[in-house]
């Protein structure tokens, strides 16, 4: 039983008749009657009732039906799915993000790729950051990142997709809290929330770099996994968090103000990043698409 043969049971099964069932194959009857009968013998059971006035399935046929569409289908998308592979419509690409920061532009390009490239699979790997989601990038566990620099990093390909400024988020019972903005000699002695070190994050390293200008180490009381994590522990009073705006903008800021800063910081520039030599035909997809919608 091979699908060359399923494919011509099916169109017998469908037209009840050889002569038509024939036509649509754009083969001879004689040879599609030779392809019925060798799948009869293979199964050792007929699947039609022949006579000459009519055409019917067999309880066996019956039977035969729903396998046989199964199986012809899985062909159909297997060999689409190869298709669209080899041409850079199908396939995965992995894009690496942050957080909340990088929500609004993951989703706007998940909905373009799935619009335009129904057979990509786009996975999301979040919880990425700076040199980590590059050192990813390096080893090939990832295709795609969004990642925050002030500078352009090392060893990968990308481009500027969109700029974000700092803020520092306060609780809402603090000292500070009243102040309209903040310089970084206001953080000397303050507990502060932040990711841990190993993250690779540049906002930690923008922030630890401008308390070291300002003269004092920052003292961090507490590390935490993400954005979410960061602004309840600053609502709870644990400590103060220096983040971005976007990080902060669509998460729920009970008890948390958040205060604009007044020195000069590095601009926090969001880079679309990937490897050089990758040979994903997907991914270039990806990267036209995104190319269109990021600018």
């Amino acid at each position: 039983m091979d699908l060359r043969q399923l494919r011509a049971f099916l169109a017998v099964a469908e037209d009840l008749h050889f002569g038509r069932a024939a036509d649509r194959l754009h083969v001879a009857q004689p040879h599609l009657s030779r392809t019925i009968r060798a799948l009869e013998d293979a199964l050792a059971a007929p699947l039609f009732d022949r006579t000459t006035r009519r055409v019917e399935l067999t309880p066996a046929g019956h039977a035969l039906v729903e396998h046989a569409r199964t199986m012809v289908s899985a062909d159909d998308r297997a060999r689409a799915a190869v298709a669209a592979a080899h041409a850079g419509r199908g396939g995965r690409v992995r894009l690496s993000f942050a957080g909340p920061s990088a929500h609004g532009v993951v989703g706007r390009l998940a909905r373009a790729v799935r619009e335009r490239y129904p057979l990509i699979d786009l996975e999301f790997l979040p919880g990425r950051y700076g040199t980590t989601a590059v050192a990813e990038l390096l080893r090939g566990e990832a295709d795609l990142a969004l990642a925050r620099f002030t500078e352009s990093p090392a060893g990968v390909r990308g481009r500027v997709v969109a700029q974000d400024r700092c803020v520092v988020a306060v609780p809402g019972d603090h000292p500070l809290a009243a102040r309209e903005t903040l310089t970084f000699a206001d953080f000397r002695g303050e507990p502060m929330v932040a990711f841990p070190e190993s993250y690779g994050s540049v906002l930690r390293d923008v922030f630890v770099d401008r308390c070291h200008a300002a003269g004092f180490t920052p003292t961090f009381a507490q590390a935490a996994p993400d954005s979410w994590t960061c602004v309840a522990l600053v609502s709870a009073g644990v400590g103060l968090h220096f983040t971005t705006a976007s990080s902060v903008a669509r998460l729920p800021l009970d008890g948390v103000v958040i205060r604009e800063i007044a020195d000069p910081v590095p601009p926090i520039l969001v880079h679309l990043l990937w490897r050089g030599a990758d040979e994903n035909r997907a991914l270039r997809h990806v990267l036209d698409t995104a190319a269109e919608l990021l600018g």
